[in-house]
C-alpha cells in the first residue's frame, strides 16, 4: 500500500543504528502533523538513506511524504509501521549546514566605518528625547 501525507514536520526523534544479517542499518522516526480540519500527528520511520533527507529539513517546514503502511504479527500481537520511501519540501526550507554556507570576507570596511566618528555622528539622526 502506497500513500502520500502532506503536513508540517513537527519533530525528529533521535536516530538509531545497528548491525543486521544484511549489514548495518539506520532508522529515524519523525512526526508530521497533517493539514486538515482536524489535524492528526503521524509518526513515520525513515530508513538508511532517507534518514539524511529527513535530517536536512527544518522543523515547521511543510513536507509531502510518500509512505508505505505495513503490519506484521509477532507472538500473537500485531505491529504497524509507516515507512517513508520519498520526502519533499513543499514550503519552508532545508537546513543549511556550515559547509553549505559561503564564507564572508570581513576585511573590507565601508567608508562610514573608517571615517571620523565625530563626523559620522552629525550624519546620523539623533533619536534622544533631550
Amino acid at each position: 500500500m502506497s500513500l502520500e501525507l502532506t503536513g508540517k514536520l513537527v519533530t525528529s526523534l533521535p536516530a538509531e543504528s545497528g548491525q543486521g544479517a544484511k549489514g548495518p542499518w539506520t532508522k529515524q522516526s519523525f512526526i508530521i502533523e497533517t493539514i486538515e480540519q482536524y489535524p492528526k500527528k503521524v509518526c513515520i520511520i525513515a530508513w538508511n538513506e532517507n534518514v539524511k533527507r529527513v535530517a536536512d529539513i527544518n522543523p515547521e517546514s511543510t513536507v509531502k511524504a510518500a509512505i508505505n503502511i505495513e503490519s506484521r504479527e509477532y507472538n500473537g500481537k500485531w505491529y504497524t509501521d509507516i515507512r517513508l520511501w520519498k520526502i519533499e519540501v513543499v514550503s519552508g526550507s532545508a537546513i543549511h549546514r556550515p559547509e553549505d554556507i559561503p564564507s564572508v570576507d570581513h576585511t573590507m570596511n565601508t567608508v562610514a566605518e573608517t571615517a571620523d566618528p565625530i563626523q559620522n555622528n552629525n550624519m546620523q539622526e539623533d533619536d534622544l528625547p533631550f
